[in-house]
C-alpha cells in the first residue's frame, strides 16, 4: 500500500468524540445575595441525573460558570439562587419553587419542567447557553 493510500485510509476513519466545554451564563440573580447553584443534567432533571454542579456567590446580576471536558451528548442545565443558605431549592407544599430558578431553554415557566423541553445537544467545544432565573411565585 502506498503512503498516499495509507494516509487516505487514516483520514477516512471516524475520529473519537472530543470532550467539549460548556459556558453557562446565569442572569436574573436577585440582589441580596445567596449562593447560585448550577448543575448539568443528563437523561432527566432528577437529583440523580444532575450530578455535575458548581456554585458561586450571587453578588452580581449575572454570573458565568464553565464546565470543562464534558462528553458530547444531550444535556439540560438547572440553576437556582439559594437565598436562605440552606443548600437546596425551597418549595411550597404544592412543589412550586419559592426561590429564583431557571432551566436551559426556558423550560418549566408555565408547567412542570421536562428534560425534553430543557435539553440541548452538546457536540462541539466552546458551546454557550444562557439560563435566566425567575420566581414561580411573587416574593413574600
Amino acid at each position: 500500500m502506498s503512503r498516499r493510500a495509507v494516509l487516505a485510509f487514516l483520514l477516512a476513519l471516524p475520529l473519537p468524540a472530543r470532550a467539549a466545554g460548556l459556558q453557562v451564563e446565569v442572569d436574573g440573580i436577585e440582589p441580596g445575595g445567596g449562593t447560585v447553584y448550577v448543575t448539568l443534567c443528563q437523561g432527566g432533571l432528577s437529583e440523580a441525573a444532575c450530578v455535575e454542579g458548581q456554585n458561586a456567590p450571587g453578588t452580581a446580576p449575572a454570573r458565568t460558570f464553565v464546565f470543562d471536558d464534558v462528553a458530547p451528548g444531550t444535556y439540560a442545565v438547572a440553576a437556582f439562587q439559594d437565598q436562605n443558605g440552606n443548600g437546596r431549592l425551597d418549595r411550597t407544599g404544592l412543589g412550586l419553587p419559592q426561590e429564583p430558578y431557571g432551566l436551559s431553554g426556558g423550560a418549566g415557566r408555565h408547567a412542570r419542567p421536562s428534560f425534553a423541553e430543557a435539553a440541548f445537544s452538546l457536540r462541539e467545544p466552546g458551546a454557550a447557553i444562557r439560563v435566566r432565573l425567575a420566581r414561580a411565585l411573587p416574593r413574600r
